[in-house]
């Protein structure tokens, strides 16, 4: 064990594992320094801007990184390639998942999911003392997407992370490529009539952002057709027991509709569990 503490952004904060699991070369661990953050940085400049179709600011674009005010206060799980090296002649950061507890959200004002998700139902109705976790910019390098380990590390990561940290609830966006709703009919029905959030905590879109997601009767969906509709870390969420909320939000910025995830740990699928070693 490890005790690691650093100034700026991660003063105070103790990192007594810094690596949470290994597959071959790579590895799960938390960012333990600025440098590594840039370098998470800089892997989702690669795949949201450069890959994908996400407008970056011309402070991102010179930068080549993507980043907000939320990568100040937040932890960031990375999985490297100790066999690999970037440009910095560091091992390559090949994955990487933001994770933001609420004590770090209330540091900006609040959780990036309400700015696009109407959370007081479900902050009001969830018990007093719930240990929130939001979810938030999960990328892999294009390379290491159908190569094993990687994204089973990320689940392990963040799972070991859960574990640490005693969370309850995981929620955050999902997102779909594209902004055309009418191109997401069936993904978007069969979420709403196989997957829906319990009505008493229910998270909605937010008014003026909100796109209807029931669009297909439940009778004339395939439930087979309908998951494997899905991008494929919705499809692992949904999998694992995530439920989703009502509506869904088109992002011009990152050229994506987004979706609300829901995923307390109580209702954790066994097989996720014994998977990825979850204790809790």
């Amino acid at each position: 064990m490890v005790n690691i503490y650093e100034a700026g952004p991660f003063e105070g904060r103790l990192l007594q594992w810094p690596v949470l699991a290994t597959s071959g070369a790579l590895e799960v661990r938390l960012a333990e320094t600025e440098h590594e953050v840039r370098q998470a940085q800089h892997l989702r400049y690669q795949v949201f801007y450069e890959e994908r179709s996400a407008v970056p600011t011309e402070e991102m674009r010179q930068a080549r990184r993507d980043f907000d005010k939320y990568d100040d206060v937040c932890d960031h799980l990375l999985v490297v390639d100790r066999d690999a090296h970037g440009e910095d002649g560091q091992p390559l950061v090949v994955g990487t998942y933001r994770l933001t507890r609420e004590k770090d959200a209330d540091k900006v004002g609040g959780f990036y999911t309400a700015g696009e998700f109407d959370l007081s139902r479900m902050i009001s109705g969830m018990p007093k003392g719930t240990k929130y976790l939001e979810l938030g910019r999960s990328c892999i390098l294009p390379s290491y997407r159908s190569r094993p380990g990687a994204m089973q590390l990320l689940w392990k990561g963040l799972l070991a992370y859960v574990a640490r940290f005693d969370i309850d609830l995981m929620f955050g966006c999902a997102s779909f490529p594209g902004t055309d709703p009418e191109s997401l009919k069936l993904p978007f029905s069969y979420l709403h009539h196989f997957h829906p959030m319990p009505a008493e905590l229910l998270v909605t879109a937010r008014s003026d952002l909100y796109v209807p997601m029931n669009q297909m009767a439940a009778d004339t969906i395939d439930a087979r057709e309908g998951i494997r509709s899905l991008p494929a870390i919705l499809k692992g969420y949904v999998r694992a027991g995530c439920c989703i909320g009502d509506g869904a939000v088109v992002d011009h910025q990152f050229d994506t509709t987004d979706v609300f995830i829901f995923f307390p740990m109580s209702g954790i699928d066994a097989r996720y569990k014994s998977r990825f070693g979850l204790v809790k």
